[in-house]
């Protein structure tokens, strides 16, 4: 098992956890200036057709461009928003008042009794959440280790006026993408798939919703079909969600993985990376391996 600073979010001391995400977009001047400026990702890397954002020297986010990216429709399947955690209640006010000084539209915000977040979408309609949780030990548990959720109103008001009076100078060095949350056509195939495949545990339901979680986390993956119901498969030129990272701290449970998609005779390609594959909408989905 990988060893982790104290100041690692539980979510990423999981034996599997969301490590970055890429997306596709027509305007990487735009879309990139948004995730630096009002979400607070430092730049890391880039390129004329992609840029490398992260926080504390961390990659979270990958955006590239293609001369023929075509706008994905609202009811593909792909992503519903990526999820960036913060690492305490402190750190997600400061953000909030960082985006009132912007005049930032939120789409809205929930407490979830184990998380507090915050939802909004960036230039070309991708989704994003910003939360904080709430310390696993205060979180619900059933005796089947599934645990309790819920969406309650979040008080924003209240929230802003915890916020430190001091400038804001972006996203914490320990924030993490927290979990990653997909549009898919089918929730008992994305079942079979992320629990049956990957070796995931449903932590919780909502109607037409799954969340899947390694370790107790809440969620790391969820799929719903809220907008996407019977969505087919996803075609390269598409905008949006290209593929994600799944970054194992278990070398064990990797294994395990590798051996199921081997036995169900899954395709699998082995990158610099890890091991690339892709989910039955075509998302595709790195297996990163930990790292020494």
């Amino acid at each position: 098992m990988t060893v982790h600073a104290q100041s690692a979010s539980f979510a990423v001391t999981r034996p599997v956890h969301v490590g970055r995400a890429h997306l596709v977009v027509r305007d990487l001047d735009v879309v990139g200036s948004f995730y630096e400026k009002a979400i607070g990702l430092e730049r890391l890397e880039e390129s004329a057709s992609g840029i490398e954002l992260g926080a504390g020297g961390k990659p979270l986010l990958t955006l590239t461009t293609r001369g023929d990216a075509a706008t994905a429709p609202r009811n593909a399947a792909g992503l519903f928003h990526t999820a960036f955690l913060m690492p305490n209640r402190q750190e997600l006010a400061h953000w909030l008042a960082h985006a009132a000084h912007l005049g930032i539209e939120l789409d809205g915000a929930s407490d979830h009794l184990v998380s507090e977040a915050i939802y909004l979408s960036d230039p070309e309609g991708n989704g994003i959440e910003i939360y904080r949780d709430r310390s696993h030990m205060e979180w619900t548990y059933f005796p089947d280790g599934t645990i309790q959720m819920d969406t309650r109103r979040l008080d924003l008001q209240a929230l802003y006026e915890t916020a430190p009076k001091s400038a804001w100078s972006g996203m914490s060095p320990d924030a993490a993408l927290g979990h990653i949350h997909l549009q898919v056509g089918n929730v008992p195939e994305a079942d079979r798939f992320y629990e049956g495949v990957l070796g995931l545990k449903k932590m919780t339901t909502y109607p037409g919703a799954s969340f899947y979680s390694s370790g107790a986390y809440h969620h790391h993956v969820a799929a719903n079909v809220w907008n996407s119901r019977n969505a087919s498969a996803r075609t390269g030129a598409m905008t949006g969600l290209q593929d994600y990272e799944l970054a194992f701290n278990d070398q064990q449970v990797l294994d395990g993985v590798l051996s199921t998609l081997e036995g169900l005779e899954i395709k699998v390609d082995r990158t610099a990376r890890g091991y690339h594959l892709t989910d039955p909408w075509s998302i595709g989905l790195t297996l990163v391996p930990p790292q020494t």
